[in-house]
């Protein structure tokens, strides 16, 4: 979507630009500057207007990036979910032992060192 300072600062700038030719033809130095100023004046709105645009698409590829990392991740989890599970289904002494081991260490290192 775009914003509307780059619509309301491309009138403004053709707004000038008009105003200028006029005073131009009509030999009128102070409208043929307000029209360049209000030419500047148009430019830096429609500027304002694109980066604004630029800091919306920005923040939407974050947005999206992060939502098909958080949908990969959960994904992946679920898969070594199960590949635990079948692996202590059909090693059921290796997981009990794993897992005595693995106590003993946590516990081991809890005690700490007297």
């Amino acid at each position: 979507m775009i914003d509307k300072s780059r619509i309301t600062g491309a009138l403004d700038e053709f707004g000038g630009k008009v105003q200028s030719e006029i005073g131009d033809l009509a030999g009128s130095s102070e409208d043929s500057l307000a029209g360049r100023a209000r030419t500047v004046q148009g430019r830096a709105k429609s500027m304002v207007g694109l980066a604004k645009d630029a800091a919306r698409d920005a923040a939407d590829d974050a947005s999206e990036f992060a939502a098909d990392a958080y949908e990969k991740t959960e994904r992946q989890l679920a898969a070594t979910g199960r590949d635990v599970a079948v692996r202590i289904t059909d090693h059921p002494l290796s997981a009990v032992l794993v897992a005595g081991l693995v106590g003993f260490g946590l516990g081991y290192l809890a005690r700490g060192r007297d």
